[in-house]
């Protein structure tokens, strides 16, 4: 049984997304949090498999803190959320769930989800238009734009990251 904290601050969507993660008897949904203290806490006491986190939570916190702090604990994440990340961030998460979804998109997210963190290749899979899944980091010498490679350039990429988000909003004033 896969354990999943759902992290995410609209308390009605977070009951539905519990509801049609528990339609799989194969997930329990062990913790809801709205935001990042409260998703750290729930980590620390549940030790989740995954969890499902939205980008913008409660309190002013964001999906993307909260998925550097619990990969402290080892839990990967799956970002849930109106709008993707400009570029793939694999070392903060497995991919990104577009909102809204449907339950067979939550299934066949959470399927890709186990299999990849059970080291199991899925043949054929029928991955739902609105799920990006982040592949492993291109090699060192890639030039894609707004990838910078290793685990411990993690706070770099963040800074990049909002630092480019900044610029796109200023130009559009």
């Amino acid at each position: 049984m896969l354990k999943i904290l759902i992290v995410e601050d609209d308390s009605q969507l977070a009951t539905t997304l519990k509801y049609l993660v528990e339609d799989n008897p194969r997930y329990r949904v062990v913790a809801i949090a709205d935001d990042a203290d409260n998703a750290i806490a729930a980590a620390e006491y549940h030790s989740p498999d995954l969890a499902l986190v939205d980008l913008h939570l409660a309190r002013g916190s964001t999906g993307f803190s909260v998925a550097v702090r619990l990969s402290d604990f080892e839990v990967p994440c799956l970002f849930v959320s109106g709008k993707a990340p400009s570029f793939p961030m694999p070392d903060l998460a497995l991919g990104c769930l577009m909102k809204p979804f449907t339950a067979e998109e939550v299934h066949r997210a959470l399927n890709l989800a186990e299999d990849k963190l059970r080291g199991r290749e899925t043949l054929r899979p029928r991955i739902p238009q609105n799920l990006q899944i982040y592949d492993e980091p291109p090699a060192s010498g890639s030039t894609e734009a707004g990838f910078i490679p290793s685990r411990p350039s993690l706070r770099t990429r963040l800074e990049h990251w909002i630092s480019g988000q900044q610029t796109v909003s200023q130009g559009r004033l």
